[in-house]
C-alpha cells in the first residue's frame, strides 16, 4: 500500500494538485468546494425529485419537497459561472506561481551546470512556454475543462451510490459498463502516451521552428538564405509530428465503438428492465422510480474519461517544474566558500592540475592545465576552437568547479572565497553578452552606479555618443533607439569598465571585439589596456593583431598549454603560434593597412 501511494504522489497529475494549493490555498479550497458541490448535487436533485414526486403521490405538503428541489436547481445554475471564475482565476496565479518557481530555479543555483545539463532540457522546453497555448490551453481555461472532467466523475459515481440503495448489482453493472469506455475508446492512455519522450522531442524541434519564425535573430538569414518557406515547412510538420503522436494516443482502436455502444446498452437494458417489472411488481413506488432512474442515467458521467486530456495538458508543465526545482539546485551548486575576496588578487591567479569535463560527457575539456598570471598583468589565450579557452573563462567566473585541481587566488583555493565577493572583484565580457532592454545607463550599470562612472566608461569604450544615458535600448518603447553588432560590444565593454571602477580587480574579455572592423579592436583594447592598467586582464581572442599587445600569449591546445611567452618570444620560437599568426596574416594583401597591422 505505501509503494502504490508513493507511486501515485510521483505521477504529474498528483504533483499538479499538489501546485494548486501552494500557487493559492484558499482560492483552491474554494475551486475544490464548488467541484464536490456540482458533483453531488445532480445525485441530491434525482433525490429530491423523488421525494417530490412521492409527496405527490401520497398528498403529502409540497413546500419542504418544492423548496429542496428549487435550491438545488438554483445551486447548479449559480454554481457553474462561479466555479468558472474561480477556476480561471486559480489558473492564472498558478501559471504564474509556476513561471516564478521556474524563474527562481535557474537563477538561484550559483553556477550553470543546470541550464547546459541536456539531461534537464526536455522539462525546460516544457516547462517555459507551456502558458501560451502552444502546447495546450492556458491554464485559466484548462482548469474550467479539469473541473468538468471532476465534477462528472464525481457525479457518476455519487449516482451509483444512490442506486446501490436498489440493490448492490446494479451500480456494479452500470458503473462498470460507463468506466469501460475509458479502456475501450483508449482515453486514458492520454495519462501515458501523451507524456513520452517521443512527444516531447516532436514538441521541442516545434518549438525551435517556432522560435526561428518568430524572433528576430533570424530574421536575416532566413530571408536572405531563402528559407522562410523552409521554416514554415519544417514547423508544420514538426508540429504534425506532434499531433499524430498525440492523436495515436487517443486514437478509436480495433472496433471499440461497437464494443462500448454493445456494453453499455446491454447494462442500460439490464438495470432499467429490472426496474421496470419491481414497479410493475409494487416493490418500487414512483417516486423511488424516478430517484433510481436518474441516477442510473447519473452514472452515465462516468464514462469516456474527459478529464484525462485536460489534465494531462496542464500536468505535466506542473511536474516539470516541479522536478526541476528539485534537480536544478543540486546541478548548479556550488560549495560556498566563507573567506573574503576583498583585494584578490594580490599576487596571482594560478591554475594548478586543473581537469574538467561538463557533466554528461566523457572527454575531459581540460587536463592537467597548469598556467599561472601574475596580478596587475595581461594574459591573452589564443587557440583553435574546441581547445577549453571559454571553459577556463567558465571556470574563473566560478560557474562550474574542476574535477581535479584547483585555481588559486594567492595562494587560496577559489571554492574557498565567498562567491558573490569573488564576483565582485571579476568583471567579464563574453561572445554571447547580454543586450538588455533597458536604458543606456542601465546597461552600463545594471547593479546601480554614479553617472560619472557610466560616463566614463562609455568613453573609455568609444561610445560616447551613442544615447542619453535614459534612452531605452530597443525600438519596441517609446523614445527607444536600436545600436549595431559593434555599437552594442562597445557597451559590453563599457559595463565591464564601469565595474573596474566600482571595484574589480580581474578583467576577462572573451572574443569581446568579434564585431569591430580590425582598426576598431585595436583601437578599443588599447582603450581597454589603458583604462584597466593596474588589474588582471585575461584576452580571449583569435586575431593576433590584437593578443600581440598582451604582455604574454598562452597558446592553448586540447586542454593543454602548448606555448607560453611575449609575442616576439614566440614568433622567434617558430612553433605553433608562429603557423596561426603568419596564417591569419596572408589572409591580407601585403602593404594593406589590416595586414600591416599584423606584422
Amino acid at each position: 500500500m505505501a509503494s502504490f501511494l508513493q507511486k501515485l504522489r510521483a505521477r504529474d497529475e498528483a504533483k499538479f494538485f499538489g501546485v494548486l494549493r501552494q500557487a493559492h490555498g484558499p482560492l483552491a479550497a474554494w475551486w475544490w468546494v464548488a467541484v464536490w458541490l456540482r458533483g453531488l448535487l445532480p445525485a441530491c436533485l434525482a433525490i429530491a425529485m423523488g421525494a417530490l414526486i412521492g409527496a405527490v403521490q401520497q398528498d403529502r405538503p409540497l413546500a419542504g419537497p418544492l423548496a429542496i428541489v428549487g435550491t438545488i436547481f438554483v445551486l447548479l445554475q449559480v454554481l457553474a459561472p462561479i466555479h468558472q471564475a474561480i477556476a480561471a482565476n486559480l489558473g492564472s496565479r498558478t501559471a504564474a506561481w509556476l513561471y516564478d518557481q521556474l524563474t527562481v530555479a535557474c537563477v538561484r543555483p550559483p553556477g550553470i551546470g543546470h541550464l547546459e545539463n541536456p539531461g534537464l532540457m526536455t522539462d525546460l522546453t516544457m516547462a517555459r512556454d507551456f502558458d501560451l497555448g502552444i502546447t495546450g490551453p492556458p491554464l485559466s481555461i484548462a482548469m474550467g475543462f479539469i473541473g468538468s472532467g471532476l465534477i462528472e466523475m464525481i457525479g457518476g459515481l455519487a449516482s451509483a451510490l444512490i442506486l446501490a440503495a436498489y440493490s448492490w448489482w446494479a451500480p456494479l453493472v452500470l458503473a462498470g459498463a460507463w468506466a469501460a469506455t475509458h479502456w475501450l475508446l483508449r482515453e486514458s492512455a492520454v495519462w501515458r502516451d501523451r507524456n513520452t519522450s517521443e512527444v516531447r522531442e516532436a514538441q521541442r524541434h516545434a518549438d525551435y521552428a517556432y522560435r526561428l519564425a518568430v524572433d528576430p535573430p533570424a530574421a536575416k538569414e532566413l530571408r536572405l538564405f531563402g528559407l522562410a518557406q523552409w521554416t514554415v515547412d519544417r514547423f508544420l510538420d514538426r508540429r504534425r509530428r506532434v499531433f499524430n503522436l498525440r492523436w495515436e494516443a487517443t486514437r478509436l482502436r480495433e472496433r471499440p465503438v461497437l464494443w462500448s455502444l454493445l456494453i453499455v446498452l446491454g447494462a442500460n437494458l439490464l438495470v432499467f428492465v429490472a426496474m421496470s417489472r419491481d414497479a410493475e411488481a409494487g416493490k418500487l413506488d414512483l417516486g423511488r422510480l424516478v430517484t433510481f432512474a436518474t441516477a442510473a442515467v447519473g452514472t452515465s458521467m462516468i464514462a469516456f474519461g474527459g478529464l484525462s486530456w485536460a489534465l494531462d495538458g496542464a500536468a505535466a508543465p506542473a511536474g516539470a517544474v516541479v522536478r526541476l526545482r528539485q534537480a536544478m539546485e543540486p546541478a548548479g551548486a556550488l560549495a560556498r566558500g566563507t573567506r573574503r575576496a576583498a583585494g584578490m588578487p594580490a599576487r596571482e591567479i594560478r591554475f594548478r592540475g586543473l581537469t574538467f569535463a561538463y557533466p554528461n560527457t566523457r572527454d575531459p575539456v581540460l587536463d592537467r592545465f597548469d598556467l599561472t598570471i601574475p596580478a596587475g598583468s595581461s594574459l591573452a589565450i589564443v587557440g583553435q576552437n574546441g581547445a577549453g579557452k571559454t571553459t577556463l573563462a567558465k571556470l574563473l567566473c566560478r560557474f562550474y568547479d574542476p574535477q581535479q585541481g584547483a585555481i588559486e587566488i594567492d595562494g587560496v583555493d577559489l571554492r574557498e572565497l565567498e562567491i558573490e565577493g569573488w564576483r565582485k572583484r571579476l568583471t567579464a565580457v563574453f561572445q554571447d553578452f547580454v543586450r538588455f532592454e533597458l536604458s543606456l545607463r542601465q546597461n552600463v550599470a545594471p547593479a546601480g552606479a554614479p553617472d560619472d562612472a557610466v560616463l566614463e566608461a562609455l568613453a573609455q569604450a568609444g561610445a560616447a555618443r551613442l544615447a542619453g544615458l535614459d534612452t531605452p535600448l530597443s525600438k519596441a518603447y517609446a523614445g527607444g533607439t536600436d545600436l549595431s553588432g559593434g555599437q552594442w560590444q562597445r557597451i559590453a565593454l563599457a559595463r565591464a569598465l564601469c565595474a573596474v571602477r566600482l571595484g574589480a580587480g580581474v578583467v576577462l574579455l572573451d572574443e569581446p571585439t568579434a564585431q569591430l572592423d580590425i582598426r576598431g579592436e585595436a583601437e578599443v583594447f588599447n582603450r581597454v589596456l589603458e583604462a584597466t592598467r593596474e588589474v588582471t586582464t585575461i584576452l580571449i581572442s583569435h586575431r593576433f593583431s590584437t593578443v600581440r599587445r598582451a604582455d604574454r600569449i598562452c597558446v592553448l591546445e586540447a586542454g593543454s598549454v602548448v606555448e607560453l611567452g611575449t609575442h616576439d618570444e614566440l614568433m622567434a620560437l617558430g612553433g605553433r603560434y608562429r603557423t596561426m599568426f603568419d596564417l591569419q596574416a596572408s589572409r591580407f594583401a601585403a602593404g594593406e593597412d589590416e595586414g600591416e597591422s599584423l606584422t
